[in-house]
């Protein structure tokens, strides 16, 4: 070989290393942090958790390849919140999921710089999470779980599958800014309806089961639960006592029918979690919370369960079935 020929061979040889170098280099790791509103062994959390990591997956991204995914379940503890949202920051993630409105308040209470996608709250503007829905403005942006109108939707459908309800009972968390804004829209239409409404403030579960059972001592009763992270975690409990007091009750998410409850209308809370993937990817990417609209629910659903009416005496109406998007038999 000429020399010549052999020093171009041997440059060209050096100039390919580095690329190869770099072709084998890993890639870059990232990292989420994601904070939950419900227990660890939830159902529900689990689902959402599913659905958020299978989002990501589809975009390119998966845990212990070129992200690592830090979790915290709070069980709607407020201690809690506090507690791992101050650890998930200090782990200084490129940016955090808050799985329920219940637990922004405490990320953003932490940081202000971090990124942090919501999903499940109600209503951000209002509890001053983000400046507007179509400018955040700040370091948060995500989900939005409904308007208030849905709220009277749900003394619609009590009222329509138990017609003798003349009195409700609305549980409702007096801690959230939210609570009361549900109760003013189920109140607006309660006397076109022939329903007597009666608020009922529970913190924890001793005052749901004191107030639902004194409540139960009236005649011709129904329950409302409004969207709650505190309605959430306790739900089993709710469902339990409805059943024990043979009150009708109406829900606001498909999982507490599943769990046994009478009836339910309102969001897909599973798909927001698959949707916050695609902010996440974005910001990963180098786009701003503050730039991404905070998104409305795109799937609302109606849930009966039939077992739970026949223990309850009641007969569903064929209008209310043909309106169902899922019948539990």
């Amino acid at each position: 070989m000429r020399r010549r020929e052999f020093i171009t061979l041997l440059g060209g040889a050096a100039a390919a290393w580095p690329l190869a170098a770099r072709a084998q280099q890993p890639e870059r790791m990232r990292r989420i942090g994601v904070l939950m509103s419900l227990a660890a062994d939830d159902p529900e959390m689990k689902a959402r958790l599913a659905a958020f990591l299978q989002g990501l997956q589809h975009l390119g991204w998966a845990d212990g390849r070129n992200l690592r995914i830090d979790t915290r379940s709070t069980a709607g503890d407020a201690e809690r919140i506090r507690r791992y949202a101050a650890e998930l920051v200090a782990l200084a993630p490129d940016v955090i999921l808050a799985s329920g409105g219940q637990v922004v308040g405490g990320l953003l209470q932490a940081t202000r710089t971090v990124p942090v996608v919501f999903t499940q709250t109600p209503d951000p503007v209002g509890a001053g999470f983000v400046a507007s829905l179509a400018q955040p403005g700040g370091n948060a942006t995500g989900f939005t779980q409904f308007e208030y109108g849905v709220s009277a939707k749900w003394l619609e459908l009590l009222k329509e599958i138990a017609p003798r309800v003349t009195h409700a009972a609305v549980l409702r968390d007096p801690t959230i800014p939210e609570g009361i804004g549900q109760f003013a829209i189920i109140q607006a239409v309660a006397p076109s309806l022939g329903v007597e409404l009666r608020p009922i403030d529970v913190r924890n579960a001793p005052e749901i089961e004191q107030a639902v059972t004194v409540f139960a001592r009236g005649a011709n009763g129904g329950l409302i639960v409004p969207a709650s992270g505190l309605a959430n975690v306790h739900r089993e409990l709710i469902i339990t006592l409805a059943a024990r007091h043979r009150l009708p009750a109406v829900y606001p998410f498909r999982f507490y029918v599943t769990g046994g409850g009478l009836i339910s209308y309102g969001p897909d809370s599973i798909d927001p979690h698959r949707r916050a993937a695609g902010y996440v990817d974005r910001i990963l990417k180098g786009e701003k919370p503050a730039d991404l609209p905070v998104q409305a629910p795109t799937k609302f659903e109606t849930v009966i369960n039939l077992k739970t009416a026949k223990a309850l005496g009641l007969g569903v109406p064929p209008s209310v079935l043909a309106r169902a998007d899922e019948v539990i038999e």
